[in-house]
């Protein structure tokens, strides 16, 4: 018995553990799913919608055909649309109830794009061949845009593939199962021969002893029911107790086998659409992105002194600044170099605007990683349209020991105010030519009481004390006036979380050197003869600085003054003096 009931649990084991691999080979459902579409439009754009690439779970791989020359970007699809604009292009979407991709072509007055490689909207890139097939991972509030060379018909082709999960349930306690009954059939088949073994040992012939006398026995009535004894009795549970077991077990191994379940397509609306009407106009991510090439583009354009490559990455006073400090360097070799622009972040304080209009604007804090020991240096970002990339507008050290305002979460963002609007302590547009009037006369000045004192470094060097410093240098034959103007720069404002805000103000301050008797001139310094091409002039010279100003204020009707987050200083502009 021990033999066959080895032999059956062998026989089960091989059934179970067969069963639970057919169900992930022979009986498995497929482990992806395609959709695909041939578009005939002719139009130079291809958006693929971003809830057709969320049909299935997980987009596993978009392939493009059908144009020589390919390029492929995602990005979210508000900013995908802006940049496509009002030009032609074929809209892909899913259709839930036919599960297959459908093109459609959306008119416009353009035919053609410029080329959209580098575009700041993009979080990812695939040129060449890396476009033909890709696997972007990305949430249903993207889209993916493609194009050949901006004229010629983009992309044909889209096939979008999406893995299955095509695992039994079952499979694994089934093959879990046969397993167990595997090691007991080689238990009982060990045990088999145990026993075998024992019973060919030697025997020996027992005599006979002499019988005892019958003793009378009880005769039980014939009505009683009698009870099997003995070895037969033990053999029939035994062999009851297995056929039990051994039952179950094949009921288990036959239990129907679940079938994989495809997950059900989500429906697809006929045009990609906003989910919020205003939302930050950057993610953490694309921030970083954008900050690397902002930085070495700008790193580049030091090494060389080239202001063209420049101007791809800054604008407004930041640009005026640097441009005037290649220009001086040229000439004055012991000219300060411009500071360098870091990519890195400090303490992830980043402020992007929260809208769907452009201009945009990004308030983002950098420091240099190799020296801990410079300023953080505030920038702030700027994209005139969408298809422009952002510029540096503003590049403004902060100064030593600042605390900043808090502001909200870089997943939320912040308010973009009016220049001329009343809902801070000061109009942001006023700021300027009011912190240009305590340079000017200090305590003396009406502005005076709105701003903080305490803390302002730029004050102590360049305000009305320093001033006057200035001009007891001279010699008694020239005279040194100064002026302020409001510079050429935005006014730029981000709401706080306290119903303050961070604006970025640009003020130029003007000072005059002219000799004030017959037959005496003034002498040029390095910057200034750089820029004005006059070493000595008996007209005099006249030198423009630009200031970037950085600033908290507080909310109409809050306590505080207005503080001074931080400074830069450049020389901008220098000519002779016209009568």
């Amino acid at each position: 018995m021990r033999f066959i009931f080895a032999i059956i649990c062998f026989v089960l084991a091989a059934l179970s553990m067969g069963l639970g691999i057919a169900e992930r080979t022979i009986f498995a459902g497929p482990d992806h799913v395609t959709a695909s579409t041939i578009s005939t439009t002719g139009a130079p754009v291809v958006v693929i919608d971003g809830a057709a690439l969320d049909a299935y779970p997980r987009i596993d791989s978009v392939q493009l055909k059908g144009s020589s020359t390919q390029f492929a970007a995602y990005g979210r699809t508000s900013d995908v649309l802006a940049w496509v604009g009002d030009t032609n292009y074929t809209h892909v979407t899913f259709n839930a109830k036919s599960n297959k991709l459908v093109s459609r072509l959306h008119s416009g007055s353009a035919t053609t794009v410029p080329n959209p490689a580098g575009s700041d909207l993009w979080l990812g890139e695939y040129q060449g061949s890396q476009s033909e097939n890709f696997h972007p991972d990305i949430p249903s509030s993207y889209s993916i845009i493609a194009v050949s060379n901006g004229t010629d018909p983009a992309p044909s082709k889209v096939s979008l593939t999406w893995p299955l999960n095509n695992q039994v349930a079952w499979s694994g306690p089934i093959i879990g199962i046969g397993a167990i009954l595997l090691v007991i059939g080689l238990l009982l088949l060990l045990w088999a021969f145990t026993h075998l073994r024992r019973m060919r040992g030697p025997r020996r012939t027992q005599q006979r002893m002499p019988k005892l006398p019958r003793q009378p026995r009880y005769k039980p009535s014939r009505k009683a029911v009698t009870a099997t004894k003995g070895r037969r009795a033990i053999n029939r549970l035994v062999a009851v107790v297995p056929g039990v077991a051994i039952t179950g077990l094949l009921l288990a191994g036959c239990t129907a086998t679940p079938t994989p379940t495809v997950p059900t397509p989500s429906d697809t609306p006929t045009a990609a659409t906003l989910t919020r009407a205003a939302e930050p106009v950057v993610s953490s991510a694309q921030l970083r992105l954008i900050m690397q090439h902002v930085s070495s583009t700008i790193a580049a354009a030091d090494d060389t002194s080239n202001a063209t490559t420049l101007g791809t990455r800054m604008e407004g006073p930041a640009l005026a600044e640097r441009t005037a400090a290649y220009r001086i360097a040229k000439s004055d070799k012991k000219a300060v170099p411009p500071t360098a622009i870091p990519a890195t972040t400090v303490g992830n304080y980043t402020l992007p605007e929260a809208s769907d209009k452009w201009p945009r604007t990004v308030l983002t804090v950098v420091q240099s990683k190799t020296n801990a020991k410079s300023a953080p240096v505030a920038v702030m970002l700027q994209q005139d349209d969408p298809r422009s990339n952002y510029k540096v507008e503003y590049a403004i050290a902060l100064q030593p020991n600042i605390v900043l305002p808090d502001v909200a979460p870089a997943k939320i963002g912040a308010v973009g105010m009016d220049p001329d609007g009343k809902l801070l302590s000061v109009q942001p547009s006023a700021i300027a030519l009011d912190y240009g009037d305590i340079l000017l006369h200090d305590s003396s000045s009406t502005s005076f009481p709105l701003f903080q004192a305490e803390g302002d470094t730029f004050r102590t060097q360049v305000g009305m004390q320093a001033k006057i410093k200035q001009q007891k240098a001279l010699p008694n034959t020239a005279k040194l006036t100064f002026a302020n103007a409001q510079g050429a720069g935005r006014t730029i404002a981000l709401a706080t979380l306290n119903a303050g805000a961070i604006v970025a103000v640009d003020l130029n301050e003007i000072e005059t050197v002219r000799p004030i008797k017959a037959g005496a001139s003034v002498s040029a310094p390095g910057g200034i003869r750089a820029l004005s091409g006059k070493a000595r002039s008996s007209k005099g010279l006249v030198a423009t600085y630009d200031d970037q100003l950085l600033f908290f204020v507080p909310g109409a009707g809050k306590s505080g003054k207005i503080v001074l987050l931080g400074f830069s200083q450049g020389l901008i502009a220098a000519q002779e003096f016209k009568k």
